[in-house]
């Protein structure tokens, strides 16, 4: 009995503790509930400040929590292009805001096109006679980009400005792929399919040389004009033609050859430039602080300036991220969830056109063939359907595009990359050396296949290298329809392929240079809508309150994070290689079918550092080293 009535006790304390513990987690999904959102009344007369602590996206993804506490690390901080847009236009417009202030010290980069759109807002701010500033305590390509629109550029005494263009070098694993006698069975169509060399060859092929150094040399082209655009006074050529001598010349210190070659106009710690602020915007009367001044962060701004929806509904659906198989997202494009939300847009039957925004370097081909599908049941309805490219639609990317009746790009758009592969390791060479050997008997060429220890069969290469082939002719005819142009005539544009949106445009795979604005009021148009009388409504965006509530406790208002100076900035390409190698061996060990995906996309090289999954057993073992 006193062994009985000690594990009672034991019993009804575990009882009591449990009851303690779903109290308290009552109270916190209460407490997360009330205070998740901003609230309006954070809204002040004074500046906007907006500090970008992270990357600005098309999408931002979904926290996901179990990743997050097991990583140990916050998840980096994503801004949706069109929520900054959103908010400098009503900022420009409102006479609360007096002043916007962009803080990019822990601003990490977005893609070209992002840049410019962001850009051009913050030129209309300015065109509202409101000032914008930018402070940093260091400024590479993208923040520089986006600080030229600013009227006032402060740099940190101890900071600079380092623009490197845009380029760099690729990993090549076939050396390591021969030390570990891993076999990478390659099946592709397309001369400049170069998404599988990183597993064939130590080096770059010339075709994809020839390629990258076109695309590349466009890109560097639409942002030197757009950076001198903004920025006449400042010296470009100079700071990329003659960087050492350029940084020399000013002894070495960063931030005083930023100033001399004009891409920054003051030199200051943040205590001189918070001084600054009051002296624009005024004391702010909630703080004794020196330096405070009255400022509304971008959150609570952005939920002060919900738009209205009235009028008719163009649906805008977004494919962001890489496109795969399943229910991933948002932030990468899982083919079933995106065609879940075009058909429970389709039974509402409200929309008046459709306009689709891609975002991705492409990915599975039967993803891109299931979103395609959804898209076309909504051209079937009859209604207009648009495409407005972002900083990259190829590959699969492409592949949804094409039920469009127009297509939008910018010049800076990467697009086309029409071409199909699949990459499959066999390991017979590494078990022959660990003296694994295998022996059996077939029935048909097919018996046992495929044997990933064994290896495959003549009759299994042969098979799988006429699926892609077909995979290729059906990417050809349904870009050759929705592009009224011959087969012939687009495998000569095809062959995997990439093109800057200007080459694109005048070989007929995009129609006309615009954004989402240009997109949005040709389907308004299309459909016969007067101005006033339709709203953008974007399929699949109510942001959950759990959601929001993760990243304030994980992300938080970013303070802990490092500022990073130019060194910093060098160091991070370094860190993002480990990303790299992880995501590219995963890329390899994953059990993937036909895929129709842009490796040599520059934005594609962002994408996979943050948002590809890391799975296989390989991959994990990279993972676990490069930690």
């Amino acid at each position: 009995m006193h062994f009985a009535g000690k594990v009672w006790r034991l019993l009804v304390g575990i009882k009591d503790g449990l009851v303690l513990i779903l109290m308290l987690l009552f109270f916190m999904a209460l407490f997360a509930i009330l205070t998740a959102r901003p609230s309006p009344a954070a809204v002040r007369e004074g500046a906007l400040v907006i500090a970008l602590d992270g990357v600005i996206v098309e999408e931002r993804s979904r926290v996901d929590p179990i990743q997050a506490l097991l990583s140990g690390q916050a998840p980096m901080g994503e801004y949706q292009s069109r929520d900054l847009i959103r908010a400098l236009d009503a900022a420009a417009g409102d006479e609360r805001i007096t002043a916007v202030v962009f803080d990019l010290d822990r601003f990490i980069g977005a893609g070209q096109v992002h840049l410019t759109e962001v850009g051009e807002a913050i030129d209309r701010v300015r065109a509202a006679k409101k000032p914008v500033l930018t402070y940093a305590t260091a400024y590479a390509d993208d923040a520089m980009l986006l600080a030229a629109h600013a009227s006032e550029v402060w740099v940190n005494p101890l900071g600079g400005a380092i623009i490197a263009g845009p380029g760099g070098e690729n990993l090549y694993y076939s050396g390591l792929l021969d030390k570990l006698k891993v076999k990478a069975r390659i099946y592709k169509v397309g001369t400049y399919k170069s998404a599988i060399e990183p597993y064939s060859r130590a080096d770059m092929s010339e075709p994809a040389r020839e390629n990258a150094a076109a695309l590349y040399g466009v890109l560097w082209e639409e942002y030197r004009a757009n950076l001198q655009k903004a920025r006449p006074g400042a010296d470009v050529a100079l700071v990329t033609s003659d960087p050492v001598g350029w940084i020399t010349a000013a002894k070495g210190d960063l931030a005083t050859a930023a100033l001399t070659a004009g891409l920054v106009d003051k030199i200051g710690t943040r205590k001189d430039f918070e001084m600054r602020m009051v002296a624009l915007v005024g004391k702010d009367s909630w703080s004794d602080l020196p330096g405070a001044y009255p400022a509304t962060p971008l959150a609570a701004w952005l939920e002060d300036q919900r738009p209205e929806k009235s009028g008719s509904a163009i649906g805008v659906l977004t494919i962001a991220g890489e496109i795969v198989d399943g229910s991933a997202g948002p932030g990468t494009a899982g083919g079933e969830r995106i065609a879940e939300l075009l058909d429970a847009a389709l039974a509402d039957d409200d929309l008046a056109a459709l306009v689709v925004r891609v975002n991705s370097p492409g990915g599975s081909v039967m993803a891109s063939e299931e979103i395609r599908h959804a898209i076309l049941r909504h051209k079937a309805k009859g209604i207009p359907i648009a495409v407005s490219m972002a900083n990259v639609a190829a590959s699969g990317g492409y592949w949804v595009a094409t039920p469009a009746d127009r297509i939008f790009a910018e010049p800076d758009t990467i697009t086309g990359s029409i071409g199909i592969f699949a990459v499959i390791p066999t390991f017979e060479e590494t078990a022959a050396m660990l003296g694994v050997t295998s022996d059996g008997v077939r029935t048909t060429p097919l018996s046992g296949q495929p044997d990933l220890i064994g290896g495959f069969t003549p009759e299994v290469d042969a098979i799988l290298q006429a699926t892609i082939e077909d995979g290729y002719r059906d990417f050809l005819e349904r870009v050759a329809k929705s592009r009224s142009m011959t087969l012939e005539k687009v495998d000569t544009m095809a062959q995997g392929r990439v093109w800057d949106g200007g080459t694109a445009r005048q070989l007929g795979l995009v129609d006309q240079y615009g954004g989402m604005d240009a997109a949005l009021a040709w389907a308004a148009k299309q459909a016969k809508l007067a101005d006033g009388d339709w709203h953008a409504d974007y399929l699949g965006t109510e942001e959950s309150t759990y959601d929001t509530l993760l990243r304030t406790w994980l992300i938080g208002d970013g303070e802990e994070s490092a500022r990073a100076d130019v060194v910093t900035l060098f160091a991070r390409r370094d860190a993002a290689l480990a990303t790299r190698l992880s995501a590219d061996v995963g890329r390899l060990m994953d059990a993937k079918g036909m895929q129709a995906y842009c490796l040599e996309c520059p934005a594609s090289r962002a994408a996979t550092a943050g948002q590809l999954p890391l799975e296989g057993w390989l991959a994990k073992l990279v993972r676990l080293l490069a930690d």
